[in-house]
């Protein structure tokens, strides 16, 4: 019993009663053995095997699967066979195999399957014993059913495959866009954490022989950064993240502090921000800073957070230079995020020049922000 229950919990579609009514066209069995006297007993002994031999046959193939299915129209066509001659109604067995064939065969192979059983079936009715007009009312049936069932069976099983393969496609693309964005929130949150922890672990050894006491708190510093940065990297693989736009701004201040560079901050107070713009905005925030602390070598930072019309708009601008070069991954990164809000990002030098500094500025609709 054991051993039973573990087959048929491996069973990849159960009792099911689009399975088991098919089941019901075995009746054609006993039609003969009902009209015709001849043999009666003989008749009945042969449905009754049939009937024994392919109802497990038939459970195998279409509740488990493996090489069985591969095997299914060919058992049952030579089942078929040898019970026709004592049996007309073992023709049913044909339009079973056809059933199995257009399930589980491909497309091809199932079309020749079903005309090769329809010669089959042309050979059995030429040669069968049954007088007209009973032997065309006992194999037209069979006849008309192989491709009725077959027809069915295949479009059937191409439209599964279909989905399979639609899903399959869906499935791959979300696992695609994931790891996008796994790949771009840890770029975003890494760059500027691990760049501040470079630049203040510099300030701590030039802190160190002239004031020892301001180089232990540089380098406290840098384990709070490394603790917030290692919380932010689980929280970003589980797909669970949520960044405060003012938790950015400290943070920014910090680094640029750090690298010598003073920020200058001007903000709309009528500005409020829904989580996921917060979270856009502060990592735009983040990649900006970063590219200012790495690249620019500028004096001062302006960051400005205002409302302009039906949009609002995050500007982070640098006295700097690099104003022209090449955009990074980082950039790229931020304006896909930025475009998922239905936003826009511009850059453009904030000098007369392209070696001035770098003026960045973010837009997003204002009805996704509040």
């Amino acid at each position: 019993m054991n051993r039973v229950r573990t087959w048929w919990e491996g069973s990849p579609r159960r009792w099911s009663g689009s399975t088991l009514w098919t089941l019901f066209w075995l009746s054609m069995l006993v039609y003969q053995p009902i009209f015709d006297d001849r043999n009666r007993p003989l008749q009945f002994v042969v449905a009754a095997a049939v009937a024994l031999l392919f109802v497990p046959l038939y459970l195998a193939v279409e509740l488990r699967d493996g090489p069985v299915r591969r095997w299914g129209p060919a058992a049952t066509t030579v089942l078929a066979v040898l019970a026709v001659p004592f049996n007309s109604g073992a023709s049913v067995l044909l339009v079973y195999a056809a059933g199995f064939a257009g399930s589980y065969l491909p497309r091809r192979a199932a079309t020749r399957w079903c005309a090769g059983l329809t010669v089959l079936l042309g050979v059995i009715v030429l040669f069968s014993p049954i007088p007209f007009p009973y032997r065309i009312l006992a194999y037209a049936p069979s006849l008309v059913l192989i491709w009725v069932i077959g027809l069915i069976t295949i479009e059937a099983a191409e439209s599964e495959r279909e989905t399979r393969f639609r899903s399959a496609r869906i499935e791959q693309a979300a696992t695609l866009s994931e790891r996008e964005r796994i790949a771009r929130d840890l770029h975003d949150l890494l760059g500027q954490t691990l760049t501040g922890i470079v630049v203040r672990s510099q300030l701590a050894q030039r802190l160190v022989p002239a004031d020892a006491a301001a180089g232990v708190a540089e380098m406290v510093e840098v384990e709070r950064a490394a603790r917030a940065a290692l919380a932010e990297v689980r929280a970003t693989v589980s797909g669970w993240r949520f960044v405060e736009f003012d938790d950015e701004l400290a943070a920014a201040r910090g680094a640029l502090q750090a690298a010598g560079v003073e920020l200058v901050v001007t903000r709309d107070p009528g500005v409020t921000l829904v989580p996921t713009t917060e979270t856009a905005l502060a990592l735009a925030l983040r990649e900006a800073v970063t590219n200012v602390v790495r690249h620019a070598h500028a004096r001062t930072c302006t960051v400005s957070l205002r409302h302009v019309g039906g949009r609002v708009e995050l500007e982070v601008v640098d006295d700097g230079v690099g104003g022209g070069a090449v955009e990074g991954n980082g950039l790229t990164g931020m304006r896909e995020r930025v475009a998922d809000l239905g936003g826009e990002l511009r850059r453009r030098t904030s000098g007369g020049d392209r070696t001035g500094g770098t003026a960045l500025t973010v837009a997003v609709p204002e009805v996704v922000v509040t």
